[in-house]
C-alpha cells in the first residue's frame, strides 16, 4: 500500500494516521484521500486507486455555515478512472477551534463483491443449465471455443493468464482435436484468446496436419 507525503505534515498527521489505517485495514479496495479545505486541494491520498494526485484541486462545493462536528455525506456510488463501481463516504473534520479543517473520503471498490454476488447467483441457478449440445463447434463457434477452452482450463488447474508456452500449445492441440480450427476466423481468435500470434497457432495446427 502507497502514502503519499503531503505538506504541513505536522497539523495533518492525525489525519493521515487515520487514513493510513482505514487502508490498511480495507486493503486493496479502500482508497483515502484528505483534502485540505484551507487550500481546497487534495493533501494525502492513502492507497491511491482514483490516480489522483498531491495538489490537485479539491473541486468541493461550498460547505454550509452550520457546519456540525458529525456531518458526513453519504455512502454514494460514482464510477472510477477504469469503470469500476466506487462507493464512498466524505466526513468533514473540525480543528481545534471548531471550524471545518479536512475533508475525509472513503472511496471502497465494490466490484468485486459485486461480481462475487453475480457468481454465487450463477452458481445457485445451475441446475436451471440444460446440458451442453454434443456438436461441440456446429454453430456458434465462438462460444464453442470458450466452452471447450475453459472447461480444459478446469480440468487442468490451470488458469488463462498464467498459462507458459507448452500450455498454449498443449491448448492449442486440444481445441484442434476437438475441431475448432474448421473455420478460417479461428486461428485469429484463438490467437487473441491466448496472447498468440495467429503465425504460432498456425503452426502448430499445421503440424498436427502433417502428422
Amino acid at each position: 500500500m502507497s502514502s503519499k507525503a503531503v505538506p504541513n505534515t505536522r497539523r495533518l498527521q492525525n489525519y493521515t494516521t487515520i487514513a493510513d489505517c482505514i487502508a490498511a485495514l480495507l486493503f486493496p479496495h479502500a482508497e483515502v484521500v484528505l483534502h485540505d479545505l484551507r487550500s481546497q486541494s487534495v493533501a494525502y491520498i492513502a492507497n491511491n486507486i482514483s490516480k489522483r494526485k498531491i495538489g490537485d484541486e479539491s473541486a468541493l462545493e461550498d460547505l454550509p455555515a452550520d457546519l456540525e462536528l458529525s456531518l458526513s455525506l453519504g455512502p454514494y456510488e460514482k464510477l472510477n478512472w477504469d469503470g469500476q463501481k466506487i462507493r464512498s463516504i466524505s466526513s468533514v473534520l473540525l480543528d481545534d477551534q471548531g471550524q471545518p479543517d479536512v475533508m475525509m473520503c472513503i472511496n471502497l471498490n465494490i466490484s468485486v463483491l459485486e461480481q462475487a454476488k453475480d457468481a454465487l447467483l450463477q452458481f445457485f441457478q445451475a441446475s436451471r443449465l440444460i446440458p451442453q449440445p454434443q456438436a461441440l463447434f456446429r454453430d456458434d463457434w465462438q462460444e464453442r471455443i470458450n466452452t471447450f477452452l475453459h472447461d480444459w482450463l478446469r480440468s487442468h488447474h490451470l488458469g488463462l493468464s498464467g498459462l507458459d508456452r507448452e500450455q498454449k500449445r498443449a491448448l492449442v492441440e486440444a481445441l484442434y482435436h476437438e475441431g475448432a480450427f474448421e473455420g478460417r476466423s479461428a486461428f485469429d481468435y484463438v490467437a487473441n484468446v491466448l496472447s498468440m500470434g495467429r503465425a504460432t497457432v498456425y503452426k502448430y495446427v499445421k503440424a498436427l496436419k502433417q502428422g
